[in-house]
């Protein structure tokens, strides 16, 4: 047995290529001409509808099934991550908002006796001003 490919063997697979093709052809001339035709169309959009109900049935029987077993659905999995979402959301700005404040606060406890006496005066001083005049 050689590891050539015949030459029957590839006129057999020639052969089969034109026949895939030329059914290809076919069908898609036959669906085209099917689609033309108006009750095919009809019948073709009452299915859809038929099958869009069927679905929306099961998924409604579906989730009354769930529901009585206390078996979350995939909605409830949604707003629950949308909820965890938020949460995680307020903990990042919160935890920004403690971070300035604890900044603040060692910013205020390392800096000199004296920095802090002239900011003290500095605010006094515009609320005697006021009182003299």
């Amino acid at each position: 047995m050689s590891s050539k490919p015949s030459s029957a063997q590839s006129e057999a697979r020639s052969l089969l290529s034109g026949l895939y093709e030329r059914g290809e052809e076919v069908v898609g001339v036959f669906l085209e001409e099917l689609g033309k035709n108006p009750r095919v169309r009809e019948q073709l959009g009452k299915t859809v509808e038929r099958a869009v109900d069927a679905k929306r049935r099961v998924d409604k029987t579906a989730q009354t099934v769930l529901s009585a077993l206390n078996v979350p659905s995939r909605a409830d999995y949604g707003r629950l991550l949308a909820k965890i979402e938020a949460l995680q959301g307020s903990i990042v700005n919160l935890s920004m908002k403690m971070d300035r404040v604890l900044a603040q606060q060692q910013e205020a406890a390392h800096a000199p006796h004296s920095a802090r006496s002239a900011a003290k005066r500095s605010r006094r001083v515009p609320k005697r001003k006021a009182r003299a005049e």
